[in-house]
């Protein structure tokens, strides 16, 4: 009966949403690709010809909304799911914290990498805390990882909770990146802890 009653605050949640109906009319798979794309408008972090890779993309409303705007550029989406084709994109369905995956995604590289970006997140337990820090451990591996592939004044995008790791996550940044802003999208909701670490210029 709870469960039913979550599904149903849900559904509802999800027709009141401005971004929900948006994405509809703009064709987009997910309302997460408003945050990238507030994201870009606040960083101008694309440009056209770049080379993209994108962790946790399921169901690609970010590789989308990058394909838009790097045009003749390439994207490499990885995640756990299948994911329908992108313009311009490569998909490597895989756990991106298996060294294989990551391996695969080094043999794809044509050049480093001008983005890394992140939107993965674990699936929630209920408990606030516990999700906080799952989530930003695939957030460090992630942005550990970006070391090996980014160009010199490549771009990491994450999303991070705030919570006991957030601090953690922010320090690492400052020592792999030479600019490291936090940023929380209007799209992200109001209720939600979540917010995106931007780094730039790999010291």
């Amino acid at each position: 009966m709870k469960k039913n009653k979550i599904s149903k605050n849900w559904i509802n949640r999800q027709k009141r949403d401005i971004y929900v109906r948006q994405s509809k009319v703009d064709g987009y798979r997910a309302r997460s690709a408003y945050k990238l794309i507030e994201i870009d408008k606040k960083f101008k972090i694309f440009k056209n010809g770049m080379f993209i890779l994108d962790i946790g993309a399921a169901p690609g409303s970010w590789s989308q909304y990058a394909s838009k705007t790097i045009k003749n550029g390439k994207i490499i989406s990885i995640d756990l799911k299948e994911i329908s084709p992108i313009d311009n994109g490569i998909h490597i369905k895989g756990d991106f914290t298996e060294p294989d995956i990551q391996e695969k995604i080094k043999e794809n590289l044509t050049k480093e990498f001008d983005v890394v970006m992140s939107d993965m997140a674990v699936n929630t337990t209920g408990v606030k805390n516990l999700d906080s820090i799952q989530t930003g451990e695939l957030c460090k591996e992630a942005m550990t990882f970006s070391k090996k592939v980014i160009s010199s004044k490549g771009y990491f995008i994450s999303k991070i909770f705030m919570g006991s790791t957030f601090n953690e996550i922010v320090a690492l940044g400052k020592k792999i990146f030479k600019e490291v802003k936090v940023f929380k999208p209007l799209s992200s909701r109001k209720e939600s802890k979540e917010s995106f670490i931007i780094c730039k210029k790999i010291r």
